[in-house]
């Protein structure tokens, strides 16, 4: 049910059939609710592909894009994601529908008029992700404690890493841990500034990329042959020992289990890796 404020005439809080009142940024909105039953045209289907694009990439940023487009749509009645998918949508994305997707180059996370990012770069060491950029040697004083934001994303992942007061503009890098699961992950990196205070910040920069890894599969090791090598040598360790039945401990590259008569000795394993051997002379 919804709530008239200041009379009659004036705005209103709630539902009333399939229209809803609420304020956005002092204003009074109202908007319709529901589903329409109409097939998408082309142009809806573009747009609504277009927009599931940006949605994805920004959804799990949204810490970032809430304060990199704070101060764009100040005094305004838009909003900071709004302004965020408008400008991605337009500019971040490349082909066409069916087969767009996001150009994370052109990708922008923050909006402003303090100097950007020079030349940043990013490097994987261990289990961190390692920010650098540039510092001129003319860097205006009032610059130098500027404050690094920074942010990791995952593409095809919700996870995300960010640093929204990383080091000053001076230090020229900065070291952000990120999930060890990840390191294998491909990596888009964004660099933003940001003065002391909030009072501006500047154009987000991409930092950088780093492909997916994939994983190698190890050889695969003859089954027979492998029998054949760990037998003999049991057997000419028994031979040296002199004793009815002894157990051998051994190590074999590969973690396929393995049971077999040999024509000397009855063997079996009880693990993958190490591999715990009675033998028993026939």
């Amino acid at each position: 049910m919804g709530s008239l404020q200041n009379g009659l005439f004036g705005g209103f809080n709630g539902r009333v059939g399939n229209l809803v009142g609420y304020i956005l940024n002092g204003k009074n909105v109202i908007r319709t609710i529901g589903h329409s039953g109409k097939p998408l045209s082309p142009a809806r289907k573009i747009n609504c592909d277009r927009m599931k694009i940006v949605n994805d990439f920004l959804h799990p940023v949204t810490p970032f894009i809430k304060l990199g487009f704070k101060l764009k749509v100040l005094g305004t009645d838009r909003n900071y994601y709004n302004e965020a998918v408008s400008y991605n949508k337009k500019h971040a994305i490349t082909g066409v529908y069916p087969n767009a997707e996001m150009d994370y180059s052109k990708a922008m996370l923050s909006m402003g008029t303090l100097l950007k990012a020079e030349n940043p770069q990013i490097q994987l060491i261990g289990t961190a992700i390692e920010f650098t950029w540039d510092v001129p040697d003319d860097l205006p004083w009032e610059n130098r404690k500027d404050r690094a934001m920074l942010q990791i994303c995952f593409p095809g992942n919700t996870q995300q890493t960010h640093c929204l007061s990383a080091s000053h503009r001076e230090d020229g890098k900065h070291t952000l841990q990120i999930d060890p699961s990840l390191v294998n992950a491909r990596i888009e990196a964004y660099i933003s500034f940001i003065k002391a205070d909030g009072s501006a910040i500047s154009d987000s920069v991409h930092a950088g990329s780093i492909a997916k890894k994939e994983k190698v599969a190890e050889p695969e090791i003859e089954k027979q042959d492998l029998i054949e090598k760990e037998t003999t040598s049991a057997h000419k360790t028994l031979k040296a020992l002199k004793k009815p039945a002894v157990n051998i401990q051994l190590t074999l590259a590969t973690n396929t289990r393995i049971a077999a008569q040999h024509s000397h000795f009855l063997w079996q394993n009880s693990s993958n890796l190490k591999l715990n051997y009675t033998l028993f002379p026939t």
